[in-house]
């Protein structure tokens, strides 16, 4: 995530590690990152500057002391960026850098500006796209794939199906070695496992709003004006669930929903013209008129979807390809009452804290195996 946001990559810090065991200057931005997706909601609710108060609890003002942490690392990358882009050095492709660009849009040669209007985003504007960028990429993806995980561990099918997919892809090529152009098209089960998890338990239900003036709702041969500064969050589950466009197993985790194969071929791309399975496309959704709304749509959707879904698939490729997992049984249970315990806790267990989430992950004990 750092290295997509600032270019910069630090060590991996697992959640049972003492903190103060990692000393480098790197580690304060993932700590004050993690502190404040914690405890987000004291933090959206007081605002910044109140947190600091002394009579406030202990865990408030280390929030509080996060905040300057991460305000300190975004100004730092930002005041870089921006050195390296007055030297006319090359930028490096990062969010950051774009976002640079972005706020030197109506900067001219001689340093003034263009007009009154500015084109170009403040700096205050940077840093909220910044946070906003860590903040749905690490809290929102890190909850879609604890859930997704979860539903592979009910199903082994699954597994088995998109292992023979990634290894297909794969022969001969060690993941890390692997590159987004020759892999990514070529997984496109990894994919419909993003989008059914993400179709089942939409993460964010973002709110939407009319604006200044009143906006018209054709239903059918009806049209509806809503009324102007009307903000409105849709009903996500019903969306994604209603069987009239998703069939009569519309609660169920089927990623094959998603999969359309080929009808003029029966063997996979040239590159491996070799291998036995026939060649499958990904079932995009329609970009007007969806039933599928996991990133929002329009204009406004997540910016960072297609940042979500290769993170995911690519975490995917990683486990799946050499292990295998299931739920670790219970006294007197077998592997399949385990797996509908699984599948029970993740229906029932899950629920929204800001975003949407398993509320006791830690009871979900899972067992992996290579294959």
């Amino acid at each position: 995530m750092s290295g997509a946001v600032f270019g910069r990559s630090y060590r991996f810090r697992g959640a049972d590690e003492d903190s103060s065991s990692t000393v480098e200057d790197s580690s304060s931005y993932g700590e004050a990152l993690r502190i404040i997706l914690d405890r987000c909601i004291p933090l959206v609710v007081l605002g910044r500057k109140n947190l600091s108060n002394p009579w406030l609890p202990k865990s408030f003002r280390e929030l509080y002391q996060a905040t300057l942490v991460f305000q300190e690392h975004m100004t730092e990358a930002y005041e870089s960026e921006k050195r390296t882009m007055m030297r006319n050095d090359k930028l490096e492709d990062n969010l950051m850098s774009s976002l640079v660009r972005a706020s030197q849009a109506n900067i001219d040669r001689k340093g003034s500006t263009t007009g009154t209007h500015r084109e170009g985003l403040t700096e205050e504007e940077v840093y909220g796209n910044v946070f906003v960028y860590n903040f749905a990429g690490h809290d929102a993806t890190a909850n879609s794939l604890a859930i997704g995980i979860c539903l592979l561990a009910t199903r082994p099918d699954i597994q088995d199906w998109i292992a023979e997919e990634i290894n297909d892809v794969l022969t001969g090529v060690e993941s890390k070695e692997s590159s987004y152009e020759a892999a990514f098209p070529r997984l496109p089960r990894c994919l419909a496992v993003v989008f059914e998890t993400v179709r089942l338990y939409t993460a964010v239900a973002i709110a939407k709003s009319t604006g200044s003036s009143p906006q018209p709702l054709k239903l059918g041969t009806y049209t509806v004006l809503i009324p102007c500064n009307t903000v409105i969050i849709p009903n996500y589950s019903a969306l994604h669930t209603h069987p009239r466009y998703w069939g009569h197993d519309s609660l169920e985790f089927e990623p094959s929903r998603w999969i359309i194969p080929d009808p003029h071929s029966s063997m996979t791309n040239d590159s491996q013209a070799s291998s036995p399975h026939p060649v499958e496309h990904f079932k995009e959704p329609p970009t007007r008129n969806s039933p599928f709304v996991g990133w929002s749509g329009g204009a406004r959707s997540c910016p960072g979807r297609k940042f979500a879904q290769v993170e995911f698939v690519g975490l995917l490729v990683g486990l799946f390809r050499d292990f295998k997992v299931k739920p670790v049984p219970l006294k007197g249970e077998d592997d399949g009452m385990a797996r509908a315990r699984l599948l029970d806790q993740i229906r029932m267990d899950t629920g929204m804290r800001l975003l949407l989430q398993m509320l006791h992950p830690e009871r979900a004990v899972l067992e992996w195996r290579r294959r």
